[in-house]
């Protein structure tokens, strides 16, 4: 048996020398184990290779159970240790539970400009938390907007986008960082928006929002935010708000110059078919990466969506029912138009 050893310790010390991975070290102490059972079954008791291994078949057998026994519960033990340290990993991701109910004291802490606002209150701020807000786009205008809704409490925002972070976004997408190049949007910007506030219920949606899934899921949310930039993706969500009876908060940006209304037929505001029937001749609705864009421009449009969002869900002030603000950041100046429903509007068949 002392032979046996001496060849495993020969073995071990060759794979060590040629730096073989350890779990090759150890298939070829169990070729070695193979081959003296081979012998002791194979050879007569009293053959010199048998007596230089020593000992009996049974027990060669014996070791051989007690070592297979013994690294059966180190590998149990292993899988158990990963799947421990899997679950705690997804537990620090998870998004944390929202509690229900009264406001705890961090939360009136956190919310207390808020609450002692007359405009707010108590009760507006609860309306918050109860609120649900989808946001259309985790780009220019919906960075703010979304890092602006989870610090105001919204209770739960969703965001649907198809994109990844890229490193031209960054000189205006303030919820993505450099180190988060690659990513989908949506889970950087949730990243960000927990990182904030940890009592909101986040809901990223990463795909490309269409007319197919745009209805139903519209119906959950009682608020829509579009920030889009492209004529035919906002002529489909005010359809399927319209459809749904959802207000939608529209932003819009091209190089210096932004413009946010509130589409709601169902309130008595226009559609976005009321006011732009048709699509832009080519040429004329140029995205950010045909005209630029200021970086700062999107933060000023954006953090207005989402306080007119904050004022659509309290109640507080005067909201944007029939009016369109237009901000001309290279003048430093601001004015708003009356905009109103149109009778023959093919969307929400305004009368």
């Amino acid at each position: 048996m002392l032979f046996v050893l001496f060849l495993a310790a020969a073995l071990w010390g060759l794979g060590h020398l040629m730096k073989a991975p350890v779990q090759a070290r150890f298939y070829m102490l169990g070729l070695l184990y193979l081959a003296v059972l081979a012998v002791h079954l194979g050879v007569a008791p009293t053959h010199p290779l048998r007596l230089a291994t020593g000992g009996s078949l049974t027990e060669w057998l014996v070791i051989g159970v007690g070592v297979g026994l013994i690294l059966a519960y180190r590998a149990g033990l292993g899988r158990l240790r990963a799947r421990a340290a899997a679950v705690e990993a997804a537990r620090d991701l998870a998004a944390p539970v929202v509690q229900s109910g009264p406001f705890s004291a961090e939360e009136l802490e956190r919310y207390a400009r808020h609450i002692t606002l007359r405009d707010i209150g108590g009760a507006g701020q609860r309306a918050l938390k109860e609120a649900s807000v989808l946001v259309v786009g985790a780009g220019g205008l919906g960075s703010p907007a979304l890092l602006y809704l989870a610090a105001a409490g919204v209770g739960r925002i969703g965001m649907i986008d198809a994109d990844v972070v890229s490193l031209s976004n960054l000189q205006r997408q303030v919820i993505h960082t450099d180190e988060r190049q690659g990513m989908p949007k949506v889970f950087s910007a949730q990243k960000a928006m927990a990182a904030l506030n940890p009592h909101v219920d986040l809901r990223p949606y990463n795909r490309m929002l269409d007319a197919d899934i745009a209805p139903a899921l519209f119906a959950e949310y009682d608020l829509i935010l579009d920030g889009t930039d492209a004529f035919g993706t906002r002529a489909m969500i005010n359809a399927a708000a319209v459809a749904t009876g959802r207000p939608v908060i529209a932003g819009a940006i091209s190089a210096w110059e932004g413009q946010i209304t509130l589409y709601d037929p169902a309130g008595g505001a226009p559609c976005m078919a009321c006011i732009f029937p048709h699509a832009p001749a080519p040429g004329l609705s140029a995205t950010c990466a045909d005209t630029g864009v200021v970086g700062a421009l999107p933060g000023v449009i954006g953090a207005m969506m989402a306080l007119e969002a904050v004022k659509e869900i309290t109640g507080a002030g005067r909201g944007l029912r029939g009016r369109m603000v237009i901000h001309d950041a290279l003048g430093a100046e601001s004015r708003d138009i009356a905009i109103r429903r149109r009778a023959d509007c093919p969307v929400c068949g305004g009368d």
